[in-house]
C-alpha cells in the first residue's frame, strides 16, 4: 500500500522527519539519516533490491542516505532528486523551544498565543492552511516529497530512473553534499546512469517582506567569506601614537566594505544582497592597558559570475584605500595632539597583501618545515570554528614577518560556495517554461523563474562554472584549504550537471514563526513535481 502519495500520508511524514530535532552536529543529525533509511527501506522494490540504498558516513562521522529507483523501462535517463536534513538550532523560539519539532503542538500554542503574533502569522493561523515549527519548510517538507517520488518510483510511475541524495549540514559547511559528490560518480557508473539534473526540494523564498509569489530556481548563489587581518603596532595607551590600534584599522576596512554596492552583483535583474560583516575582534586574549594591535574583520560575500580572482582583486583594492585613509586619519590626529616642539609626525606605511602572498614571505624566511610546524601548533591548539582557526594561522605566520607590520592580510575562510545556474541549459530552459505552465493550471498562479536561489544550498557543488585553475586566487588565501578543509574540484567538474530547485511554499525559514502552507506543499506541489519529471523523461 502507498503511504506518502496523499495529502495525509505526506504530512504526516513531514511531521515524522520534524519530530527528529536534527540540529546541524547533533546526534538527532545522524539519527534522521537511520529513519530516512529505515522508512525507505519497508517499500517492497528496496526488499527485493537492497543494494539500491545505501547510507555513507562522511569524515567527520555524520551520514547521508542514497536510495535508486531503476525504471522497469530499459533507460539510463536518471534524475536526482535532493535535500538537506538538517535544521538551524531553536533558541530563538525562547519559553516555547521544547515545542519547536513538535508541529502539531507548536501550531496549536500559537492558537492559544493569538494576540501575542505578527499580524502577518495571525492572518495565516485565520486560514488554518499552516503548520508551524522549526523545519517545516527548511526543509523536511521537501525531504518528504523526494521520499514520496521514490515510492512513485517503486510502483511504477516514471519512465526513468529516480536517485534520491539526502545530506547533512546545508546549514553550516555542506560537509554532506562535498562528501556526496564522489559517490554520485560510483553510482552513475555503477548503474549506467545518465543524470538528466539533480531537482533540489528546497523551499520557495520571499524576496521581499509579505511576498507571496512562486518561484522556480534554474541556479543559487555563490558565496565567500573574506577576512582582513589587521596588524597595526602595540603601544601603551598612555602613548597611543607611538603604535597602532588594530581595532581602528579593522573599522576601516568595515567602513569600506559593509553594504558596499560596488561588491553586490547584477545578473538581468537579479541582484545580490550587498556584504554584511559577520565578525569583528581585536584578538587579545586578557585585559591589559596594551592597546589591542591586532583584529580581524570576516564578511559575508555573495557571488553570481564575478571569478574569484576579480573579487579578491576588488577586495586588495579596497583594502588598499583603507591603508591610506588609516594613515591620512592618524597623521591628522596625531598632528592635532601634538604641540611640543620639535616633535614630528611619525610617517607610516601599512602593507597589503594577500594571505598567499603573506606565506610566499614566510616560506622564504624560515621555510616549509617551519611553517608546517607553526600550522600543527595552531590547528592542535585552537578550539573554535574553521573561521576562528582560519584568522589564527594568519596572525601566526604574521608573527613571523613583523617587518612588514603594520600590515593588512586578505584571507578566506570556509565554507565557499560556488555560484551555479542552468539557465542556459536546454532541459531547464524547457522544464522553467513547463512548470510555468502546470503551476498556472494546477494552482491558477503565476511561477517566476529565478536563476540564482538566494539562500544558498547544496546545488553549488554540483557543477563548476569557473575552472579549478581559476580557483587558484581563493584557494591559495584560504589557510584551512587541503589541511581541514576541501571541495572536490575535479570530481564537480566530472559531474558537471545540470541544476534546478523548486519546492514546498512556506514563510519565515530561520525565525520562530517558520510555517509551511498545507495544501499548496502537499497537494499542489507534489502533483507539479511528478508531471515536471515526466516531462524530463519525455524528452
Amino acid at each position: 500500500m502507498k503511504k506518502w502519495q496523499s495529502r495525509e500520508g505526506l504530512k504526516e511524514l513531514t511531521i515524522a522527519l520534524v519530530e527528529y530535532g536534527s540540529v546541524t552536529g547533533s546526534e538527532e543529525e545522524v539519527g534522521i539519516v537511520e529513519f530516512v533509511d529505515h522508512e525507505l527501506r519497508s517499500l517492497p522494490y528496496f526488499q527485493d533490491n537492497g543494494d539500491h540504498i545505501q547510507t555513507y558516513h562522511t569524515e567527520d562521522g555524520r551520514k547521508f542516505v542514497t536510495s535508486l529507483v531503476k525504471s522497469t523501462k530499459n533507460t539510463d535517463k536518471t534524475v536526482i532528486v535532493s535535500g538537506h536534513l538538517d535544521v538551524v538550532d531553536v533558541e530563538d523560539y525562547g519559553d516555547w523551544k521544547h515545542l519547536a519539532f513538535r508541529p502539531r503542538e507548536f501550531t496549536k500554542q500559537m492558537e492559544e498565543q493569538y494576540d501575542l503574533l505578527p499580524k502577518a502569522v495571525q492572518n495565516d493561523l485565520n486560514s488554518g492552511e499552516w503548520l508551524f515549527g522549526r523545519g517545516v519548510m527548511d526543509m523536511k517538507a521537501g525531504i518528504a516529497l523526494c521520499m514520496s517520488l521514490v515510492e512513485a518510483a517503486a510502483y511504477g510511475e516514471f519512465d526513468g530512473n529516480i536517485l534520491f541524495l539526502g545530506v547533512p549540514d546545508e546549514e553550516v559547511n555542506s560537509t554532506g553534499m562535498r562528501a556526496a559528490v564522489p559517490v554520485l560518480l560510483e553510482l552513475k557508473e555503477k548503474y549506467h546512469l545518465k543524470y538528466e539534473l539533480v531537482w533540489n526540494t528546497e523551499p520557495m523564498f520571499a524576496k521581499f517582506p509579505g511576498d507571496d509569489h512562486l518561484y522556480v530556481y534554474q541556479g543559487s548563489l555563490g558565496k565567500m567569506l573574506p577576512g582582513f587581518y589587521c596588524m597595526g603596532e602595540e603601544a601603551h595607551v598612555a602613548e597611543p601614537f607611538s603604535g597602532l590600534n588594530g581595532n581602528f584599522m579593522a573599522s576601516y576596512i568595515t567602513r569600506l566594505i559593509e553594504l558596499n554596492p560596488d561588491l553586490s552583483e547584477t545578473v538581468e535583474n537579479e541582484k545580490t544582497p550587498p556584504p554584511s560583516n559577520l565578525l569583528q575582534k581585536d584578538l587579545k586574549v586578557d585585559y591589559s592597558v596594551q592597546i589591542p594591535h591586532k583584529a580581524v574583520s570576516v564578511f559575508n560575500l555573495f557571488t553570481m559570475k564575478k571569478s574569484s580572482e576579480e573579487i579578491t582583486n576588488q577586495l586588495l583594492h579596497l583594502a588598499k584605500k583603507a591603508a591610506e585613509q588609516i594613515t591620512i586619519e592618524y597623521r591628522a590626529k596625531e598632528a592635532a595632539f601634538v604641540d611640543s616642539p620639535g616633535y614630528s609626525v611619525k610617517e607610516r606605511k601599512i602593507t597589503v597583501l594577500s594571505y598567499q602572498e603573506l606565506w610566499e614571505y614566510a616560506l622564504k624566511k624560515v621555510g616549509n618545515e617551519e611553517l608546517n610546524r607553526r600550522l600543527s601548533r595552531v590547528l592542535a591548539t585552537v578550539s573554535g570554528d574553521d573561521r576562528e582557526k582560519s584568522y589564527q594561522i594568519v596572525n601566526e605566520i604574521s608573527t613571523i614577518c613583523k617587518e612588514l607590520a603594520p600590515m593588512i592580510v586578505l584571507y578566506y575562510s570556509p565554507p565557499y560556495y560556488p555560484a551555479v545556474c542552468s539557465a542556459s541549459n536546454e532541459l531547464i530552459k524547457g522544464l522553467s517554461e513547463e512548470l510555468e505552465k502546470l503551476t498556472n493550471e494546477v494552482m491558477k498562479e503565476e511561477l517566476t523563474v529565478i536563476k540564482y536561489f538566494p539562500g544558498l544550498s547544496d546545488l553549488s557543488y554540483l557543477s563548476l562554472t569557473e575552472g579549478t585553475s581559476g580557483l587558484s586566487p581563493l584557494t591559495k588565501s584560504m589557510p584551512l584549504w587541503e589541511i581541514s578543509y576541501d571541495i572536490p574540484l575535479e570530481e564537480i567538474e566530472e559531474l558537471n550537471v545540470a541544476v534546478m530547485n523548486f519546492g514546498p511554499v512556506g514563510k519565515d525559514p530561520h525565525r520562530w514563526t517558520e510555517r509551511l502552507n498545507i495544501s499548496k506543499s502537499f497537494t499542489d506541489i507534489p502533483k507539479i513535481v511528478k508531471l515536471g519529471i515526466r516531462y524530463i523523461f519525455s524528452n
